[in-house]
């Protein structure tokens, strides 16, 4: 052999081991710089130690992709893109699926059972797959230990003239209570809240709205343990009043606009009409239903952003705050009737159940202004800071007047009485929304038993949230939020193997 071609081979032998070595990020610059002609091939050869054809197969590699990346894409939608095991348990588990996440019926999961799967089957099948999925759930139910629910969120929603009492967790939403029954009375409520008992539930405090049963079966299950009031309710109630005197005052505004036209009409023919007396009348009563509305939509202002906000004064004070409107009110009834006289006795009645939040919040301020051996005073100044809106100029103000007086324990302050608030419920509004999710269930049923209900209960409680305003609930279930612990997909609880694509 000569000694050319020997040089040759160990070029080649060379260039080959320098190109084994390339990483993928150099060897696609190499296929951009060949694409892009900024050097002849030969050069970048020699440079990189590399062979000719080594550089053009790494161009062609690089041409391809970009080739097939700006082809225009064909949509075959008759491509298969993957293969389903059909089985009878997959099809078990399609069933609690359409019923459950996609509120079907029994009747259209028999029909798209039929038409898209060519699967016969009958009412009667779908209803015993979920009694028997049911008895499952029951267990997992019954077996879960609730001694971490800190504040139990208590109502009741009714289905046709059937009461479901509902108990949830403020914190996470676990439902630990969904029971149909035949009355709300004190002794069902005690019973079911007993049982919950049984499996661990004693809660600092609850929450509830003014129902006597409810809340004589909460005495006779847990003592003397306090029931807040719901501030939900009596706001509603509030609202409902406003809007009413509104509605009235506007009516008479109406009346008093249409007889001055019909006056002024007389006038233009030179003619007396006898609706000047109704036309005074009139008049008086636009006055005092405007004025009346404007006072109670002024208190009721006071009575929400004031005492039943949480970001407010004192327990002391809101109070007297309370005691004044509700005096206010009284003064108002002989003017608006039979209204005003029941959410004014509603408030009184109520008071210290729905203050009861501000003497809760009241002990967590005192903890942190303890903790952070900062004044009481100036805790309750933070406070206040909350309720103004992120884009005044009174919100920066007192930002920057608080951050010079506490220094550096600003924004530990700040956390800890964010977090307090988060921690503070004051209304049931979260077993309020639970009641409308459950309510697009009920209205697929004309019974509802035991089983289905359970069924419901572990659904609700073991399905993950897919989004979330509170970033500690995102992509978790209410059981994983209130444990702390992760669990297995809800239809691996009820037995079977979830599909998953190869």
């Amino acid at each position: 052999m000569s000694s050319t071609s020997a040089q040759q081979i160990l070029k080649m032998n060379s260039s080959s081991c320098v190109a084994a070595t390339l990483s993928p990020c150099e060897r696609q610059e190499l296929a951009l710089q060949v694409l892009t002609k900024t050097e002849p091939v030969t050069n970048l050869a020699k440079e990189h130690q590399v062979s000719r054809k080594f550089l053009y197969q790494q161009s062609n590699k690089a041409n391809d992709a970009l080739e097939e990346a700006f082809s225009p894409s064909t949509n075959n939608d008759d491509e298969v893109l993957f293969h389903l095991p059909v089985t009878k348990a997959w099809l078990f588990q399609l069933i609690l699926s359409l019923v459950l996440i996609c509120h079907s019926s029994f009747r259209g999961v028999v029909e798209l059972l039929r038409d898209l799967f060519d699967f016969p089957t009958c009412v009667g099948t779908i209803h015993n797959r979920l009694t028997v999925a049911s008895q499952s759930a029951i267990k997992v139910n019954q077996s879960q230990d609730l001694s971490a629910i800190e504040v139990g969120l208590l109502d009741e929603i009714f289905h046709g003239s059937k009461p479901v009492l509902v108990g949830i967790d403020a914190a996470s939403t676990y439902c630990y209570l969904l029971e149909a029954a035949d009355h709300r009375d004190a002794d069902t409520w005690g019973y079911h809240l007993l049982n919950a008992a049984e499996q661990g539930l004693d809660p600092t405090h609850t929450i509830a709205d003014a129902g006597s049963g409810l809340r004589a079966g909460q005495k006779e299950a847990f003592g003397d343990k306090p029931c807040h009031g719901d501030v939900f309710h009596i706001q509603h109630q509030c609202q409902t009043l406003a809007n009413s005197l509104n509605r009235k005052a506007m009516g008479a505004q109406s009346r008093r606009q249409e007889l001055e036209a019909k006056m002024a009409e007389a006038k233009q023919q030179g003619q007396w009409h006898p609706l000047c007396v109704r036309l005074g009348k009139a008049r008086t009563q636009e006055k005092q239903s405007v004025q009346l509305a404007k006072d109670i939509k002024t208190l009721i202002e006071w009575l929400n952003h004031d005492v039943l906000q949480l970001a407010g004064p004192c327990h002391s004070e809101r109070l007297e705050l309370y005691d004044f409107i509700v005096a206010e009110l009284q003064q108002r009834e002989h003017l608006g009737g039979k209204q005003i006289r029941v959410l004014r006795k509603a408030l009184k009645n109520q008071r210290d159940d729905l203050l009861a939040f501000a003497k809760v919040f009241d002990d967590k301020l005192a903890e942190i202004a303890q903790q952070f051996e900062t004044p009481l005073f100036l805790v309750r100044q933070m406070v206040r800071f909350f309720r103004k809106q992120a884009t005044s100029e009174a919100y920066w103000r007192s930002w920057g007047d608080l951050h010079q007086m506490l220094n550096w324990k600003f924004f530990q302050l700040h956390g800890a009485i964010q977090n307090a608030m988060k921690q503070t419920p004051r209304a049931s509004s979260l077993v309020e929304n639970l009641n409308s999710r459950l309510r697009s269930y009920f209205t697929l049923r004309k019974h509802l038993g035991t089983p289905y209900l359970g069924l419901l209960q572990f659904f609700l409680n073991h399905r993950q949230f897919m989004s979330s305003g509170c970033e500690e609930r995102k992509r978790k279930s209410p059981r994983e939020v209130m444990t702390g612990e992760k669990h297995p997909h809800w239809l691996e609880l009820l037995g079977f193997k979830l599909f998953k694509r190869a």
